[in-house]
């Protein structure tokens, strides 16, 4: 095949293997649904999963290494082939690498009479399968600058890796090593990956109003002493998260990345809420790292488990929601604007982040508030599932049989 679109039109089989998009969109936002759904009665007591996890670290690994790995896919699946000018996984070598992302789904759910060794080697085969046509792609197409993304997601899997180590020396690895090298793995790929989408999205939008304020350029030199400064910061966190220095790295990483976010005129967006969302999002990185730093130096300020979901809510969450709805309008043909669906979706995921927080601020009233942050999360992931299952579900006929 000489092209992308003679390979989509070839395929016969399902539209949703059409593009990498498809899948892993689709189904990352209904396991982050049916996950809370879960989630939410295991919180109480009401259920029980055979898994081998305690509840926390199950809700934990389910959302960094399950839904936050898919939308990784996705993007990466899509993003690649535009970086190297090589053509997509399409059809059965797609399906087959999202069976391998819900067969690591399942075999979790259910470890509780496997052996360990088997449920971490079937969880991280995804990880280890995906990086590897990544890897063979960017070096084929000889795109050596982004292979520092390729690096994150092999940190991101090692994440993976302690985390599942952790959990079966019986500890508690919703707080463990593992955990926060996978988030601190997935703050650097929106750093990064946020870094160059953001301020470039900004900019074409903000040229075809003939504004006269544009976003500084992406990766000046600023961005990379900003980005040198998160990476310390995260590294600290990782290996000594209550230490001042790290609380003090932190801060230091949050004032830093807010002036990032500032140079790139997101306050001229508003009119348009798919461009907006971008730097909502991205606020939740320079506020996460402020919050937490915050909460080691002065301890018990806003709670550590309350101030990380502003990196694992906020952050993933909602940056993740705002490329998978701007990806699939952009690649099914659709004008890249927020009607009233998408808008309710972004609204809910952040009524989700807030309710989270004050789960944590206010301990007496945590039940309740973990109750509204499940039940807007769901109708956030259920929403978007909903808005956008019929363009990921289905390839228009004029995009099959246009010659």
């Amino acid at each position: 095949m000489s092209s992308t679109a003679e390979l989509m039109r070839a395929w016969r089989g399902p539209a949703i293997l059409t593009y990498g998009f498809r899948p892993f969109f689709f189904g990352s936002a209904v396991w982050a649904t049916i996950s809370m759904a879960l989630w939410i009665p295991m919180l109480s007591g009401a259920l029980t999963l055979p898994t081998a996890f305690d509840a926390v670290s199950w809700h934990a690994h389910e959302f960094l290494f399950g839904y936050l790995a898919a939308v990784i896919a996705g993007f990466l699946l899509t993003a690649v082939p535009n970086w190297t000018g090589r053509l997509p996984i399409v059809g059965w070598p797609l399906g087959g690498l999202f069976l391998l992302w819900v067969a690591g789904r399942v075999v979790v759910a259910g470890s509780a009479g496997l052996p360990p060794l088997l449920v971490a080697l079937v969880d991280m085969a995804f990880a280890l399968v995906l990086g590897a046509v990544l890897a063979r792609e960017i070096i084929a197409g000889k795109n050596w600058r982004n292979l520092i993304v390729l690096a994150m997601l092999v940190v991101f899997t090692l994440g993976n890796a302690v985390f599942h180590w952790e959990a079966a020396q019986g500890g508690y690895a919703a707080q463990g090593v593992g955990l926060r090298i996978g988030v601190g793995a997935g703050v650097m790929m929106i750093a990064v990956i946020g870094g160059r989408i953001v301020p470039s999205f900004t900019r074409n939008w903000l040229v075809k109003r003939n504004s006269a304020r544009l976003p500084t350029p992406p990766m000046q030199k600023f961005d990379k002493a900003a980005l040198l400064l998160l990476l310390v910061a995260l590294l600290l966190w990782v290996v000594v998260p209550a230490h001042p220095i790290t609380g003090a790295a932190l801060v230091a990483a949050g004032v830093v990345h807010s002036v990032r976010l500032g140079r790139w005129a997101g306050h001229l967006t508003f009119a348009e809420p798919l461009v907006t969302v971008l730097h909502v999002g991205y606020a939740f990185v320079p506020l996460g790292a402020l919050i937490i730093g915050v909460d080691i130096l002065w301890v018990g300020t806003t709670g550590a488990a309350a101030a990380q979901h502003l990196w694992m809510a906020g952050a993933f969450g909602l940056m993740t929601l705002a490329v998978m709805t701007r990806a699939t309008l952009g690649h099914t043909g659709q004008a890249l604007t927020a009607k009233p669906g998408t808008i309710l979706i972004y609204s809910a995921m952040l009524v989700a982040v807030a309710a989270r927080v004050f789960a944590g601020v206010w301990p007496a009233l945590a039940s309740e508030w973990h109750i509204v942050a499940g039940l807007a999360w769901m109708l956030a992931f259920g929403g978007f599932a909903v808005v956008y299952g019929a363009l990921l579900l289905r390839v228009p006929p004029n995009k099959r049989t246009a010659g």
